[in-house]
């Protein structure tokens, strides 16, 4: 009987042992979740005042080029930016696959398609990572930059400039004895909800920023006059909910970026403000590898995670099978007004 690596190695089957997988549960996705549009047109993504985003040409600082992403985009037809990543089956796995088919083991096939499921996998992760990338950026710093072959792009939603402020001096957060934290929090709420009619109730930052205020004396004092008690985490966040009304999450996790280098999703020295409720949406685009789905039922595509494409493709001479992931997706962020950005340090 002929073995073709095809009846395992297709993208339904791909696409079957990823949707198996534990899928990760993000502060981004909670606040941006999921959601499919027809096309590519960047006009519909939204920032403030429910107006469509700015794209520029920009020079990117140092800072900002660390942490730009990497896409194709076209800034005059105004499209979507595009992620594709692609991996190859080298020869031995796919020798090893055609063996272990050949075999009555069920075992060692399930190993070997394992492992190469696995990488394929990696590739899936990714185009998440950069979702979760372009989502904390925007609770960073109310933009996405993305760096392109031929320009660096800012994706600008329009962040007004009187909700961000940088503390200096004595008010940084890392001055435990002058700095005030909580009058800082009031006073960019009532900002916010002077110019919105919304109070901001919860806050994001990351441990080393959450900190700050655990150590900071004029909360601690207050929390505890004889400082005889250790300040917890829960106890600190309970102490913010009943002062100021923030419930606070604390936002952790990493990745590694194009450069190789490993980059925190959310900065350390941000706080950030938002009001309850979803704050847009991370809409998903139609990739070219799904639109040959849609006009031929024959093409070699499976759709995951809303938008992310799958397709391989088998070429001979040499023998190679390539599986390649692609999306096209852009968060909306109809509510970036309600939130305040803080540089606490």
């Amino acid at each position: 009987m002929d073995i073709n690596i095809k009846d395992v190695l297709n993208p339904e089957s791909i696409s079957e042992y990823i949707t198996s997988l534990p899928q990760a549960v993000t502060i981004g996705g909670e606040l941006f979740p999921n959601k499919k549009q027809l096309g590519i047109d960047i006009t519909l993504i939204k920032g403030a005042k429910e107006k469509p985003i700015v794209l520029s040409q920009s020079a990117f600082d140092v800072n900002v080029k660390v942490r730009s992403l990497k896409a194709d985009i076209k800034e005059d037809t105004k499209e979507m930016p595009f992620f594709k990543e692609a991996v190859a089956i080298n020869e031995r796995d796919r020798q090893d696959l055609l063996m272990a088919m050949s075999s009555i083991n069920s075992t060692w096939k399930n190993l070997v398609l394992d492992k190469i499921y696995n990488n394929i996998n990696q590739l899936v992760v990714g185009a998440s990572v950069q979702v979760e990338r372009m989502r904390m950026a925007l609770l960073s710093t109310g933009k996405i930059y993305i760096t392109s072959n031929e320009n660096d792009i800012a994706f600008d939603y329009g962040m007004p400039n009187g909700h961000m402020e940088t503390l200096s001096g004595t008010a940084k957060w890392s001055d435990f004895v002058n700095s005030t934290p909580v009058d800082d929090i009031i006073r960019w709420q009532d900002l916010v909800e002077e110019d919105t009619g919304v109070r901001p109730s919860r806050a994001i930052c990351t441990r080393k920023t959450f900190n700050y205020l655990k150590n900071n004396k004029s909360i601690k004092l207050d929390i505890n006059k004889d400082g005889t008690t250790i300040i917890t985490d829960a106890i600190l966040k309970q102490y913010l909910l009943d002062k100021v009304g923030v419930t606070v999450a604390i936002v952790s996790g990493k990745f590694i970026a194009e450069d190789k280098t490993e980059q925190q999703y959310f900065p350390d020295n941000i706080f950030t403000l938002i009001p309850d409720g979803t704050l847009g949406t991370t809409y998903y685009g139609t990739t070219p590898e799904e639109a040959d789905l849609m006009v031929k039922a024959s093409a070699n595509v499976s759709i995951v995670n809303t938008g992310i494409a799958i397709s391989t493709s088998i070429s001979d001479d040499p023998v190679q099978v390539l599986t390649k992931v692609s999306q096209i997706c852009l968060p909306s962020f109809e509510r970036i007004e309600e939130i305040f950005i803080a540089t606490v340090v």
